[in-house]
């Protein structure tokens, strides 16, 4: 996904995928059913944002089986934190300017 240096990842802007991204931040591996829990979102929904921070290279999906149940991790990529810690420097940017704008209206 091109992006201009300044623009906000967009990958990462949309709700689902920035709560995923935060929650795996937050901790070293989630499953499918713990990030479901957390962002409160459907199985179908879950999984068509998950698979594109997959697709991206922004998260590992490591698939396997706990008492004979399919069983689904996942974790934060190297280029996934970096992705993040470059989207929540670019927000506080944003949130900034804004204060900024804002007192000068007082």
């Amino acid at each position: 996904m091109d992006k201009k240096p300044d623009e906000l990842d967009r990958l990462i802007h949309e709700r689902i995928r920035l709560g995923i991204v935060s929650a795996l931040a937050a901790n070293d591996t989630l499953t499918f059913a713990d990030l479901k829990e957390i962002l409160q979102a459907t199985d179908g929904n879950l999984s068509v944002h998950a698979r594109k921070l997959e697709e991206a290279g922004y998260i590992t999906v490591t698939k396997g089986y706990e008492a004979k149940k399919p069983r689904t991790e996942y974790s934060l990529s190297p280029t996934g934190k970096a992705a993040l810690e470059s989207y929540l420097v670019k927000m506080e940017s944003i949130l900034d300017s804004t204060r900024k704008a804002l007192g000068k209206k007082k």
